[in-house]
């Protein structure tokens, strides 16, 4: 049984708020309403997750509509599960966790997700998220050689 951490309640309050804005400044959508209340008690409780079974139809169901909208599988199409290796180098998932991401359910799938966002050292979250961002004019650009010293006709450099 997978537990929805808090953070995942969170975000999905948010993604509905910037959805469902409110009219009056005050008010809130029944979805944001039915998740914070679930939000409430946890902060209340000191409970970092929820019980994916035990939670509320409405707010399970606010919660899966934004979960539907996060992506799906980090796999970066490099896995090194495939060669052996306990941990994938690219998504930084478990060779279980590759194996048998098709029938985890969603909590469990976004438990991966906080694990390997946190520990940040598969490759989606280092080497080729920097060349992405390199690419895109966002992140720090490959160092290149100097260029030469200017040169008279002669081929001499230049005092």
């Amino acid at each position: 049984m997978a537990g929805i951490h808090i953070t995942d309640i969170e975000s999905a309050i948010n993604w509905w708020r910037e959805r469902s804005p409110s009219a009056d400044g005050v008010s809130a959508c029944a979805e944001v309403r039915a998740l914070a209340e679930i939000y409430a008690l946890m902060v209340y409780h000191r409970e970092p997750e929820c019980d994916e079974v035990s939670m509320p139809a409405k707010a399970k169901q606010a919660w899966l509509q934004w979960y539907g909208s996060t992506p799906d599988a980090p796999c970066i199409a490099i896995c090194s599960t495939s060669q052996g290796d306990d941990i994938c180098k690219g998504c930084g998932r478990s060779f279980d966790e590759v194996q048998n991401w098709t029938v985890m359910s969603p909590a469990e799938k976004r438990g991966t997700w906080r694990r390997i966002t946190q520990e940040g050292t598969a490759w989606r979250f280092n080497r080729y998220a920097e060349r992405a961002q390199a690419s895109a004019g966002l992140g720090p650009r490959p160092v290149t050689a100097p260029s030469p010293l200017p040169s008279d006709a002669s081929g001499a450099a230049a005092p």
